[in-house]
């Protein structure tokens, strides 16, 4: 592993040569796009743990194109530092789902353009913009106290989650189902609503690329979550 100080070239050399094709070949049929080296998240943290936050340098990497470097470009992004341009330069080029729909979110959610983004993004026609939008919600409401969320907001969104998920497409319609599940778990005022809309809402149903990935049932995960006594338990960090 190159250093800390090392540049975003160094670092994609160094990423290539940590690339497995069996690692490769399991997050392409996860959705990754090419070009990816297949390098491991725990390798992916070793950078982290070294680089912690670093503004350029993320932003050199994700614009690198390639899966391992945006991934890790998530990872040490000084959220705080980003600005709106920065992540609607990010969402628009994040075509593989696990940084559409993880990384950028996380930034994004951990920005000081989390909700407004959030809320601008799930009205995308693209499929890939909407998804990075309800993930955002997701996680934004994970980590933000109660008293400073817009309760009657979160509650139009789960009252339009429930009137139009199942006319939505497979990504979209994934994450509208964890924004219920985040809602109903992390934010307590908005509990017994997600379980009613939940309820409603029934089994989803998302093509998983073949895996046997499977998407979770919003009311029994937070019935899960309320019987281990941990409601409103909000995250630290959204970044894993």
């Amino acid at each position: 592993m190159v250093t800390a100080k090392s540049s975003s070239n160094d670092i994609i050399a160094d990423l290539k040569k940590q690339g497995s094709e069996s690692y490769k070949k399991t997050m392409l049929i996860h959705g990754a796009q090419e070009p990816i080296y297949g390098v491991k998240i725990e390798y992916l943290k070793k950078y982290q743990k070294k680089i912690k936050q670093d503004y350029q340098l993320a932003k050199d990497l994700f614009a690198s194109g390639v899966y391992d470097a945006m991934y890790l470009a998530g990872l040490i992004a000084d959220d705080k530092k980003m600005t709106k341009a920065d992540l609607q330069n990010w969402v628009k080029k994040a075509k593989s789902k696990g940084i559409g729909e993880f990384t950028v979110p996380w930034v994004a959610a951990e920005s000081n353009f989390g909700w407004e983004l959030g809320l601008q993004w799930i009205d995308a026609k693209q499929e890939s913009i909407a998804s990075s939008g309800w993930s955002t919600l997701s996680s934004f409401v994970a980590i933000t106290p109660d008293e400073e969320l817009d309760l009657g907001r979160l509650k139009k969104l789960l009252q339009r989650v429930e009137k139009t998920i199942h006319k939505e497409s497979d990504r979209v319609r994934y994450w509208m189902n964890n924004f219920v599940i985040s809602a109903g778990s992390r934010v307590v005022p908005m509990t017994e609503f997600a379980l009613k809309a939940a309820e409603n809402i029934g089994p989803v149903s998302v093509d998983m690329y073949g895996t046997s990935c499977k998407v979770p049932n919003a009311t029994e995960y937070i019935w899960s979550v309320k019987k281990r006594g941990e409601l409103g338990k909000k995250r630290k960090s959204t970044k894993c």
